[in-house]
């Protein structure tokens, strides 16, 4: 029976120019995604773009453009970017749709209709780059960084709706004990502790010193904190409130991924909004760590952000999905450079599994006429195959949902490994001359057998290079109509079978 699996991205700022960490967090939950309808599983995958605020209001005047302008023009750079970087997200939700804006208006009308909104009046620091209130001891830090790279602070005092934060502090905790698993990486989950059992004070949510928001309903002169609005996508794509039989089906997320300096907005706000208007919380936010660029810190001004569009343009998009998720384990930081991305290729892509490709089906268009031969019986180093490639579907599935890619993608290229070791020492060209056929025939069909489970096991990574190694083994189905669990029965690779060898998966890299 299937089930549904919800997961998620942050929907993305339309003030920021797509980088790596936007490609990172998308790409990681394509990844989820693809494995789970592997799985047989009803996934809905969600990304999309936030796009109210004062920052977007200030940028798009200084400009001499309205906001929804500017809007609709840097939508369509991340939309490109998804369909680039073979993304198959089911829904691409922005925060100025009226769909939203009713969900929006819903959850502040039910948290207010309880009495954990008031009105009052807020006077304190403004972070206006992450649009984010800041208290004095994060002031303190904000003064301490060098003014480069210090986000624009102001000092605001208006009337503003206030949420009852300070009621969800001990709830919190509870849900925190209760549900360890929550909020992951477990040291984040430590850290988030800490903040909450530190107290909290209740949280503005409304402005009136600009207009580009949803405004308050009844109250119109306020327009909501964008990170209440932005927040609200969640529900909004699932259903919430038009279509509460579909977001009953859907909700709750089953994981938010979402990058480290916006946890403690889904970990903490999050988790106390849903709570307030008696909604079911997520399963699991994830929290992923930051991308350096050659030891440095990605930054406009220092003019070294990463375009993804151009790393996928000269390296291609499956090298691009596998170097990010390869590079680092999800949750901790990374550094990006040209070197450690040459080196995957020509390191573990064009000598490990290209080269695995190209031999055998190299050999099995010498040897066996570009068909798939019958095998004999199995051997003790074929069946040695056969357990190593059982086991490596194990550990597959074990590390992608632990959320832990790296680990997945190394047993897969430890499975490449061994096989093209089998390669060496079965030596099919030895075989071939001295006239063992039957035990020839029995090692390319079992190369053939593991390039089809190999295929399977990178699918959800790089879905074209594994489609491409599923056409030259010549299987007639499409790879998305197998389940996951086929990649562990060993033997359905058919005699007969028409390969087609090509051109290399992976050629060497030569930088110029």
């Amino acid at each position: 029976m299937k089930k549904n699996f919800y997961v998620t991205t942050p929907i993305y700022y339309v003030n920021d120019v797509p980088h790596i960490g936007h490609a990172y967090t998308t790409i990681a939950g394509d990844v989820i995604a693809r494995f789970k309808k592997l799985k047989g599983d009803q996934v809905f995958f969600l990304t999309g773009t936030d796009e109210h605020g004062q920052k977007i209001e200030r940028t798009a005047r200084n400009a001499g453009e309205e906001p929804i302008e500017l809007a609709d023009r840097v939508v369509l750079r991340f939309k490109n970017l998804w369909e680039k970087l073979n993304i198959t997200n089911n829904d691409f939700i922005r925060t100025t749709e009226e769909r939203h804006k009713k969900a929006v208006e819903e959850i502040f009308q039910r948290i207010e209709g309880i009495g954990d909104i008031y009105l009052g009046e807020y006077e304190g620091w403004y972070d206006v780059r992450n649009e984010a209130f800041i208290t004095e001891t994060q002031l303190e830090e904000y003064m301490s960084l060098p003014e480069s790279t210090r986000p624009p602070i102001e000092k605001v005092k208006e009337e503003s709706y206030f949420f009852r934060l300070s009621k969800y502090q001990e709830p919190l905790l509870e849900f925190y004990e209760k549900n360890p698993d929550f909020i992951q990486p477990s040291y984040r989950s430590n850290e988030v502790t800490r903040f909450v059992e530190g107290g909290l004070k209740d949280l503005s949510i409304s402005r009136t010193s600009f207009s580009w928001g949803i405004p308050v309903p009844g109250n119109p002169k306020h327009v909501i904190y964008v990170w209440f609005d932005a927040l609200a996508n969640y529900l909004t794509a699932a259903g919430f409130p038009n279509d509460m039989e579909r977001f009953n089906e859907v909700w709750p997320a089953d994981i938010h991924l979402v990058g480290k300096d916006i946890l403690r907005f889904h970990a903490v706000y999050w988790p106390a909004f849903l709570m307030s208007a008696g909604l079911p919380l997520p399963r699991k936010v994830f929290a992923h760590g930051w991308w350096t660029v050659e030891g440095e810190k990605m930054s406009k001004s220092l003019g070294n952000v990463v375009d993804p569009y151009k790393v996928a343009d000269e390296f291609g998009v499956d090298v691009f999905r596998y170097f990010l998720l390869r590079e680092i384990p999800f949750g901790q930081d990374g550094d990006y450079s040209r070197n450690a991305i040459i080196g995957r290729i020509n390191g573990e892509l064009a000598n490990g599994l290209g080269n695995l490709v190209s031999r055998s089906l190299g050999m099995i268009e010498k040897y066996c006429e570009s068909k798939i031969p019958e095998h004999a019986s199995l051997e003790p180093s074929d069946e040695n195959i056969k357990e190593r490639a059982i086991q490596t579907v194990q550990q597959v599935e074990g590390a992608i949902n632990e959320i832990a890619f790296h680990k997945a993608l190394t047993a897969i290229w430890d499975f490449i490994a061994i096989v093209n070791k089998y390669v060496d020492e079965s030596a099919p060209w030895s075989l071939a001359k001295t006239g063992k056929r039957e035990r020839l025939v029995t090692v390319l069909w079992t190369l053939a057998e593991s390039l089809r489970v190999i295929a399977i096991l990178i699918y959800p990574f790089m879905p074209k290079s594994a489609e491409d190694i599923w056409k030259k083994i010549g299987i007639p189905q499409p790879l998305e109509s197998h389940h996951y669990s086929h990649a562990k029965g060993w033997g359905a690779v058919k005699s007969g079978w028409q390969i087609d060898k090509g051109e290399n998966l992976f050629p060497r890299y030569q930088d110029k």
